[in-house]
């Protein structure tokens, strides 16, 4: 009878497996995004229940940590997509910044918008990146791509993180309420605008954006080729002007064991019906951005996709 019960357990663990892994014949795959206050979590849900709804591959969105434990946790086989910025899994891919060892589990499935760096104060005064001097301001959770994001900036106006502000190291929505509460003057957010943390703020308090001047920005292009200038729409959050600032890509990747089929299915649940897709981010979807991704090399799956659609994107 023990015999009998261990094996039943055995079973059910191996069928647990299979269900979650991208070898198995379930076509389930598990989605890493982002906290509940950001963009990866709230468009992610959206792309799962779309893909899921739309093709054989069941994908479930869950919360995730952001970019680089998105990347670890699929490095250990507990998820099989995740949501990441650009330039954080380049870092992964080559070993540098974050990441002591290269990790080269995975693949690029696709570009999908462009994340801000969103310089977020209450305070009207704090106008460029050089009046941070001497403020508390949130910098990301750390180790987080924020963080260094927060760090390439700070430089790029001769700004020392650790010396020439009062850091904290929180996330969006510990940044957002850190600010309602007085406790920081500016917060570093990178998301896909508009962010719920900053909306939320905006809903009872005057949310300013700190601008970054053109002369600041070539030269942060200059040493971190991966970002590039960007301009947020005043209407993101009701601004009296539109801001400017710069931007990494929001992609998403895949384990290189996952199926092609269900790769594949994960681009055609997003891009052959883009305009069911029931989020504002659908807006900025392409398949021309979507197939420009060269740090990292394309799974096989979404090659094929992009193929059909008159697309060549390197694969390993």
């Amino acid at each position: 009878m023990k015999k009998k019960i261990a094996l039943a357990l055995s079973l059910v663990m191996i069928m647990g497996l299979a269900l979650t892994s991208c070898g198995g014949k379930g076509g389930k795959l598990t989605f890493t995004t982002g906290s509940e206050s950001g963009t990866y979590y709230g468009f992610g849900t959206v792309l799962a229940g779309q893909i899921s709804d739309k093709t054989k591959t069941t994908v479930t969105a869950i919360v995730g940590k952001g970019s680089k434990a998105n990347i670890e946790l699929m490095d250990l086989g507990d998820a099989q997509l995740g949501l990441v910025q650009s330039d954080v899994m380049a870092y992964a891919y080559n070993g540098e910044r974050l990441f002591e060892n290269k990790i080269g589990s995975f693949s690029t499935v696709a570009a999908l918008y462009m994340e801000q760096v969103q310089i977020v104060t209450l305070d009207p005064s704090i106008k460029s990146v050089a009046d941070l001097k001497g403020k508390n301001v949130s910098v990301g959770e750390s180790g987080s791509g924020t963080y260094f994001n927060a760090v390439d900036v700070l430089t790029a106006y001769d700004l020392d993180v650790e010396k020439d502000i009062k850091p904290t190291y929180q996330s969006f929505g510990d940044s957002a309420d850190a600010l309602q509460d007085g406790k920081i003057d500016a917060a570093f957010i990178v998301a896909g605008a508009p962010t719920t943390a900053v909306t939320s703020l905006g809903a009872s308090r005057n949310v300013y954006l700190v601008n970054l001047d053109d002369a600041h920005i070539e030269k942060l292009i200059a040493a971190s080729p991966y970002y590039s200038k960007n301009v947020i729409s005043k209407d993101a959050y009701g601004l009296d002007a539109d801001a400017t600032t710069v931007a990494v890509g929001a992609v998403v990747i895949a384990r290189d064991d996952c199926k092609d089929d269900d790769i594949y299915n994960v681009l055609s649940g997003i891009f052959d019906s883009i305009d069911t897709l029931g989020h504002d981010k659908k807006n900025e979807l392409s398949l021309e951005f979507a197939a420009s991704i060269t740090a990292v090399p394309y799974h096989a799956g979404a090659a094929k996709y992009f193929s059909e659609k008159g697309f060549t994107v390197p694969t390993k």
